[in-house]
């Protein structure tokens, strides 16, 4: 695939063209066990009326296992965190064995940083997050693209996460096949400490 810049314009661009996504493509954040099979697809974010301001990142290829290291929280995100009580939705446009890391690692992150993840019949929840995910092929690189969308319990998004991660493609073929998980990964942390640095900044309110 000819290689090409890819802009918040360009990104939405991009996930627009995956609008259908099979049932099978979508991974219940409480069920991270990977199928013996996985498919490539493309996502799109649902729209809205609400505004919502966006941020993204580019981050080098990850290394082999994801960093443990935990940013330290202001005084003001410590306790935006504690009384926060994630959902996180169902993953779309991922392959379930790409998002079975990915979930995982949300789920650790969270932890290390004092933010509770609640499952998807919790009633407590604070904030929903919603991912919506697709890959794009350049060369002996595969570059995963992702917007998360933060909505409140009635439904009105909050703020929009977006970025890109480019790593090495593992393995042979396209797509989600040759993401390593040591990518997803890398993608659950940064998003887990942007959303951190969401609240801190006056997001809870």
């Amino acid at each position: 695939m000819r290689r090409s810049q890819v802009t918040t314009v360009s990104l939405l661009a991009v996930l627009a063209l995956g609008a259908c996504t099979n049932a099978k493509d979508v991974l219940e954040p409480s069920a991270i066990t990977p199928p013996a099979s996985s498919a490539q697809s493309s996502a799109t974010p649902q729209s809205t009326s609400t505004p919502a301001t966006s941020a993204t990142t580019t981050a080098p290829a990850p290394s082999p296992a994801p960093s443990t290291t935990t940013t330290r929280a202001t005084p003001a995100q410590t306790a935006a965190l504690a009384k926060t009580r994630l959902q996180v939705a169902p993953i779309v446009g991922a392959s379930v064995d790409a998002a079975a890391p990915l979930t995982a690692e949300l789920q650790s992150r969270a932890k290390q940083r004092g933010l509770t993840l609640v499952g998807s019949t919790d009633q407590t929840a604070t904030h929903v997050l919603k991912g919506y995910f697709s890959t794009m092929s350049e060369g002996k690189d595969t570059t995963v693209i992702y917007v998360w969308d933060i909505y409140d319990p009635s439904g009105n998004r909050l703020h929009r996460i977006n970025g890109q991660q480019k790593a090495p493609a593992v393995g042979s073929g396209e797509g989600w096949p040759t993401v390593a998980p040591a990518t997803m990964q890398a993608i659950a942390d940064q998003t887990i400490d942007q959303f951190a640095a969401w609240l801190g900044s006056g997001g809870a309110g």
